[in-house]
């Protein structure tokens, strides 16, 4: 059976580059493991690949959901390994490339099978928070499961929230499910590669990134995204770059001020990235060059090795 190939890195590290490459290589397919380059409508402001990227190779789950739902990894697990059956299928490699570090490590370390949280509940846990703020989410998170809210930094309303959710909707802590966890790919039947360039370069590029995503025209798509009147809560309305312009085009700021939280913002996320790599795929070979030929370079040198 054609062993996965899973490439992971930061934002604007050139995974899209290297996944082409790897699918040249390996005959394969790519399948998108990133949480926001899922959601249509927003195919500048996510990077997912252009028309000639779809052209050398096939590629899936790039731009499929509807901005106005929310993904779980949970459901991504599922239509990514429904594709990897179907590319095997075809003899083909696949190739799952991103940035989301849950994606990989629910395919290879676990995913905790916890069940799909009712809109009544989340409704439930907004209204908390909106009630007490975030030390009422921390004082209620710490009492449903004060092993998991330990784990947790005060800042992080999301995984908070979520632990409320679980006890609410469950009963149960989200410990006892993250107790039940298993690879969803054997240790056999993958192998993977970090993109972990030196941080300053990096940062470089994703400044000028958002420059030009601004001159190929993604005020005009957060503009067609403001149109579809989102709750700002849904995944899609947090892409990184989205909140600032959309927060432009309201009047609240200037465009130059958008670019700058724009370009803050994901210079941080990837700093969280590049400490994910660090800690979750410590032992994936790196490739390090930003330059696409040397890039290329590297990965030839893994594959081969």
């Amino acid at each position: 059976m054609t062993r996965c190939l899973l490439i992971a890195g930061p934002t604007a590290a050139g995974k899209t580059a290297l996944a082409l490459a790897a699918a040249e290589a390996l005959d394969g397919e790519i399948i998108n493991a990133d949480s926001m380059q899922i959601y249509a409508g927003l195919p500048l402001i996510t990077a997912q690949p252009e028309a000639a990227d779809f052209a050398r190779a096939p590629h899936h789950l790039f731009g499929n959901v509807d901005p106005g739902e929310r993904w779980s990894v949970g459901h991504w697990t599922e239509a990514a390994l429904a594709l990897i059956r179907a590319i095997r299928s075809r003899g083909r490699t696949p190739i799952l490339v991103g940035g989301t570090g849950l994606y990989f490590l629910a395919l290879t370390k676990g995913l905790a099978p916890v069940p799909e949280i009712d809109p009544d509940t989340r409704r439930q846990v907004a209204e908390l928070i909106a009630a007490s703020g975030p030390d009422g989410l921390r004082r209620e998170a710490e009492r449903l499961d004060p092993v998991a809210a330990a784990r947790i930094k005060p800042a992080d309303l999301q995984r908070l929230g979520r632990i409320v959710e679980v006890g609410y909707a469950t009963g149960e802590p989200l410990t006892a499910f993250h107790a039940e966890t298993r690879p969803l790919l054997a240790a056999a039947d993958w192998r993977g590669i970090a993109i972990e360039p030196e941080r300053q370069a990096l940062y470089d590029r994703i400044d000028r990134r958002f420059e030009l995503m601004l001159e190929a025209g993604a005020l005009d798509e957060a503009r067609a995204f403001a149109r579809l009147e989102l709750d700002p809560l849904l995944p899609a309305s947090k892409a990184l770059g989205l909140p600032p312009l959309l927060a432009h085009l309201r009047g609240e700021i200037e465009l130059d001020a958008a670019v700058s939280l724009a370009q803050r913002d994901s210079r941080r996320y990837a700093k969280r990235q590049l400490t994910w790599l660090r800690n979750q795929q410590a032992d994936w070979p790196r490739i390090h060059a930003l330059d696409a030929a040397a890039a290329r370079d590297e990965l030839a040198a893994i594959l081969a090795g």
